[in-house]
């Protein structure tokens, strides 16, 4: 039986606070040994003493308090991220587009927790939310990706607005569509090791900087073709 006399009778907001950080740093220490799809509620919910109806007092379900974490680590990504670009030394052509995409891609390959996040939230993360949450949700992804084009428009300046937020969308769609092959089941590596395949790892970082190159170059021609 779960323990829940801990968490009786949270009234006061600095309490309801308490124990939402309790949910979330739950959720965070089971994500960094175990994919998202192989933890459930339940699961969740006996490691902070909590019955699962007490911990959906303060999230919708499993999937928004994921997202919660996925929001925490995409700001944090971006903090760092802005820190981090700096302007291209080489002068040959699209280098500052290789050099953004280059760094862009190395930031995002450390970040192992907010890859894997980003691969499901459309797919499974977005699809057992309240209107309510999902609305506040979007907004605060919309925020996230407004603020990464902006960073991309900062230093590539001769893209527009809509270019660089093209890219930032690209660059999640990118994310999602590699990382389930970043992390390879136990039969995928015999196979993999069998045809002498790079690490998985190793094809994802190539992967993700290559096809963030390839966009960023491409907008860039296709912004000159709009200025000549």
């Amino acid at each position: 039986m779960v323990a829940t006399h801990g968490f009786q009778r949270a009234r006061r907001p600095e309490q309801i606070e308490a124990r939402r950080c309790a949910i979330l740093d739950a959720a965070r220490a089971m994500l960094g040994s175990r994919p998202v799809a192989d933890i459930s509620l339940r699961e969740l919910s006996e490691s902070v003493g909590l019955a699962k109806s007490n911990v959906l007092r303060y999230f919708d379900s499993r999937e928004a308090i994921f997202l919660e974490v996925l929001d925490e680590n995409w700001v944090a990504w971006l903090d760092g991220l802005s820190e981090s670009l700096t302007p291209a030394g080489d002068d040959s052509p699209y280098a500052p587009e290789i050099h953004v995409a280059s760094a862009v891609a190395e930031s995002l390959v450390g970040q192992r927790l907010l890859c894997e996040l980003m691969s499901v939230m459309a797919g499974v993360l977005e699809r057992n939310i309240s209107v309510d949450f999902a609305r506040d949700f979007k907004k605060r992804a919309t925020v996230n990706s407004g603020r990464f084009a902006s960073l991309i428009h900062s230093q590539l300046s001769h893209l527009s607005e809509g270019d660089a937020a093209q890219f930032a969308k690209v660059t999640l769609v990118i994310v999602a569509g590699l990382w389930p092959t970043a992390e390879p089941t136990e039969s995928m590596v015999v196979v993999l090791n069998e045809m002498q395949a790079p690490p998985a790892s190793d094809m994802f970082a190539v992967g993700l900087r290559e096809g963030l190159i390839n966009q960023l170059v491409g907008l860039s021609a296709r912004a000159a073709t709009r200025t000549s």
